[in-house]
Parts: C-alpha cells; sequence; structure tokens
C-alpha cells in the first residue's frame, strides 16, 4: 500500500477535515493514485490550486504517487513569485468571463453590473456548466465543490461567501478585477451589451416621472429593457465606487 504525507496551505485547508487543517499528516493512498485524485478525494477542488510539490519539486496532476511521498499544495500565490515553477494551469483564459451555478445568481447580476461577461440559468446542470465552461473558456463559480472536481473544468472558484455582495468583493480581491472593470455596460437580466439610446426614442414607454427626472438611458436589444439611473442605478454606483476604490487602496499598500 502507498502511504503519502500531505500538507495543504492557507485557505486550502477550509475544505479539509478539522484534523488536518494547518499540519502534514499522512494518508494511505489508491492504487495508482495521481496527484490530483488524491488531492480532490481530501475534498480540495483542483481548481482552486496553483502548485503542487512533490519531494520538493513541482509536479502536476497526473503524477502518480509513491510511497513515501511528500505532498505539498498551495492556493494561488499573492506575495510570493512561483514563475521559475511548473503551475497546474496548462494555460491562462485570455478573457475573463464566468459562468455561475444555480446559487449564485445575485452575484452573476453584480458581475454583469461591473462588466463582467457572466452566464446563469437556475436550470443549467452540472454536465451543462462544465460543457459551457470548457466550449467558452469561462471560469465557474460555485458553492459545490464536486461541481469543480469534474474533469472538464480546467478554471473555477469556489465561492465562500454567502451574501452577494461579499461574493463580489471575494471574487474582485481573488482574481484582481478591478482593472478590467467596466460598471453599466451589461445587461443585468440577460448579460447583453447596453448601448446608450436618445430619450425621445423611448420616452413613450416610459412612466411619467422618469421622463419627467431623467436624460440618459441605456438600452438592451436581446431582451429590450431600458436603464436610467435611478435610486437603484445609484445604489449599485455607490458599492461599485467602494469595491474599486479598496482595490486600489490594496494595491497602493502592496
Amino acid at each position: 500500500m502507498v502511504t503519502a504525507t500531505f500538507r495543504f496551505y492557507e485557505e486550502l485547508n477550509d475544505f479539509l477535515a478539522p484534523e488536518r487543517r494547518g499540519h502534514e499528516f499522512s494518508c494511505a493512498c489508491a492504487r495508482a493514485a495521481t496527484t490530483k485524485h488524491m488531492i480532490e478525494a481530501l475534498g480540495v477542488p483542483h481548481t482552486e490550486i496553483e502548485l503542487v510539490l512533490v519531494n520538493g519539486e513541482s509536479a502536476g496532476f497526473g503524477v502518480l504517487l509513491s510511497d513515501g511521498d511528500r505532498v505539498a499544495v498551495f492556493p494561488k500565490f499573492e506575495a510570493l513569485d512561483v514563475t521559475p515553477l511548473l503551475r497546474v494551469r496548462e494555460h491562462a483564459l485570455r478573457v475573463t468571463c464566468f459562468v455561475a451555478d444555480a446559487h449564485l445568481g445575485g452575484l452573476a447580476r453584480l458581475l454583469r453590473m461591473t462588466g463582467f461577461d457572466t452566464l446563469y440559468d437556475n436550470h443549467f446542470r452540472d454536465e451543462e456548466i462544465e460543457r459551457i465552461a470548457a466550449a467558452q473558456g469561462r471560469i465557474v463559480l460555485t458553492r459545490d465543490r464536486e461541481l469543480l472536481k469534474r474533469r472538464g473544468i480546467t478554471h473555477g472558484c469556489y465561492v465562500h461567501a454567502l451574501r452577494s455582495a461579499q461574493q463580489l468583493r471575494e471574487i474582485f480581491d481573488r482574481l484582481d478585477l478591478a482593472r478590467s472593470a467596466r460598471p453599466f455596460t451589461l445587461c443585468l437580466s440577460c448579460n447583453a451589451p447596453l448601448h446608450g439610446i436618445d430619450k425621445t426614442s423611448v420616452a413613450p414607454a416610459l412612466p411619467p416621472a422618469v421622463r419627467e427626472r431623467y436624460q440618459r438611458f441605456s438600452a438592451c436589444d436581446v431582451c429590450h429593457r431600458v436603464f436610467w439611473e435611478g435610486s437603484h442605478w445609484q445604489r449599485m454606483r455607490v458599492m461599485v465606487d467602494e469595491l474599486l476604490a479598496g482595490a486600489e487602496e490594496g494595491a497602493r499598500a502592496t
């Protein structure tokens, strides 16, 4: 029987059984077990991992484990330069876009609000999310760790926060999204691009109070919704400004 020693770092410990967090532990491995097989068997989705070291050397997910191996598993690095090492991602995504599972509708709308292409349908099944992510190069967002263990999902984030506003901040911080944000450029409802529209072309369909108070409007050509800078927009504007300001302060601090 093959027995290996494992050590998980930082937030990866959240996925482990309490008695295995924060220190090395030994574990019996299945026959011909790879690093990916054992890491996920211990509860950690492969999408959460940036680097694996086996006996001090960088290793991919397909490396077979041998008796006595020591495996160190790391999440995304922020302060440590690991570019000379082999990371477990085969390639980076050129465009940041997402597909969210059925439990993250609020987060999907907020990501669209900040300009990030985010697919969401509360009827998406796991296999459909996997297919979409692979075909379109999307990052999977979920609170289901089993979904992130699917072979076809190469980029994903387990969302720890429970409320959508905190989830948005979590994803912004983790993926450093602030520099790519384009607030209020996508439809919150259908994810299509918004464009400015002349007030006169939509005035007959507007409520009288809106027609009197507002001058700037945006429209979606897919669902035909019209948006204006009312109280809901202003609340979202405050949220976006706080989010981007916090990211700028964090960048100056580093």
